[in-house]
């Protein structure tokens, strides 16, 4: 089986003006090594994904959405299709961040139908899942990111996963400060992998899994060198070049 190139993603979340992106994406481009072996996407806010789409274009970074709506068209006031996103550039898409699960009360199910809205729209999902801290501490932790990862597995079928990501992030993690263990995350990370291997072992085996929690710089090289972390989700430390860039070489093993 060919190796897993990995990927690291920017999500800026609810950050940054027309000044500041163009700054950031600037600094990136000028520090990035083309021959670096790791693939790099930014998700800019929904407002500034056309002109990034241009800034970006003929470079090695790619560009994504941070959410989708689960419907093509309709009255659906505030939403944005898939396809309205491809048509400005925008080639990927974050779906079930911990975020959006906690601040709009986005169950697993219509997380399962943004992510087949996305592939069915033309984007690549990157598909987050993970626990609360009360999860964790009770031991819940592989029942709650199963649940949510079979959420998607049987709506959309695991032939889906072949052309998508998934991040583990511990909601305990994001922006706190805090981050899990080399080895926590592996472990979860290894249960994601045997939970699609156990419906296709080829698509488990090939599937590229992120860590998304308080990634920096200093711990990116550890978390990376787990045989199932794939790279990164990263948020806080994206919005600074210079650190994002150092995540970036920890991934290509640099």
């Amino acid at each position: 089986m060919p190796a897993r190139r990995p990927l690291v993603a920017a999500n800026w979340k609810l950050n940054g003006n027309r000044d500041s992106n163009a700054r950031l994406v600037d600094e990136l481009l000028s520090g990035l090594d083309n021959s670096l072996l790791v693939e790099v996407l930014v998700c800019p806010p929904f407002v500034y994904l056309s002109e990034l789409a241009a800034r970006l274009e003929g470079t090695v970074v790619m560009l994504g959405a941070q959410d989708v709506c689960a419907e093509a068209e309709g009255a659906f006031t505030g939403e944005i299709s898939a396809a309205m996103l491809r048509e400005v550039g925008a080639r990927w898409a974050i779906l079930g961040h911990s975020e959006r699960r906690a601040l709009y009360a986005e169950g697993d199910d219509l997380v399962a139908r943004k992510f087949a809205a996305a592939q069915l729209g033309g984007l690549t999902p990157i598909l987050c899942v993970g626990e609360t801290l009360q999860e964790r501490e009770s031991g819940r932790t592989l029942e709650v990111v199963g649940r949510q990862l079979e959420a998607v597995l049987d709506h959309c079928g695991v032939a889906a996963l072949q052309n998508a990501v998934v991040a583990y992030e511990p909601v305990w993690a994001i922006g706190t400060g805090k981050t899990a263990t080399p080895d926590e995350a592996q472990e979860v990370h290894a249960a994601i992998r045997r939970m699609v291997a156990a419906r296709d072992d080829r698509i488990g085996g090939g599937l590229r899994i992120l860590y998304g929690g308080s990634v920096k710089g200093a711990n990116a090289g550890s978390l990376f060198s787990m045989p199932d972390i794939d790279g990164g989700l990263i948020g806080g430390a994206s919005l600074k070049a210079a650190e994002f860039l150092d995540i970036c070489c920890a991934a290509a093993g640099q």
